[in-house]
């Protein structure tokens, strides 16, 4: 994986603002050769650091969607596998590292408590997953 420079630094906060932005307009704003953007960003998606282009909904077209915060504890020889498995639910909009006793926070969104409810048992049933303690996200503040 290479090292990513000023340039595409400033190549991701562009887009993390606007993920729909063309290669023209992003080109434009670094002052850049459409080619040479095009090649950036494909290079970060092949590195891996650019994982997938999302959509960022407003709370009032999401209004029913359960959001939770899931606190995992793993067993570490496994927690490679784990990994790999937790990344293949598409329910997960983020999944972190940690220490302590929780080795991953997983922040989940579903279309509502049933749907929340197979989740965390899907999440059990992952070999190498010992413990789940989950919060529902209620009112955002900020």
């Amino acid at each position: 994986m290479r090292l990513i420079d000023e340039t595409d630094r400033a190549l991701l906060r562009l887009l993390r603002h606007d993920g729909r932005a063309s290669v023209t307009a992003l080109a434009a704003d670094l002052k850049l050769s459409r080619v040479t953007v095009k090649a950036r960003i494909e290079a970060l998606q092949k590195d891996g650091i650019i994982r997938r282009f999302t959509v960022d909904l407003a709370e009032t077209t999401e209004e029913d969607m359960v959001h939770a915060i899931s606190m995992l504890e793993l067993q570490l020889a496994k927690a490679a596998k784990v990994h790999r498995e937790l990344s293949r639910m598409p329910e997960f909009t983020a999944l972190h590292t940690t220490n302590g006793k929780w080795a991953v926070v997983a922040q989940s969104e579903t279309r509502n408590l049933a749907q929340f409810d197979q989740l965390l048992y899907r999440i059990g049933r992952v070999d190498g997953v010992l413990n789940v303690e989950t919060c529902l996200l209620l009112s955002r503040l900020i």
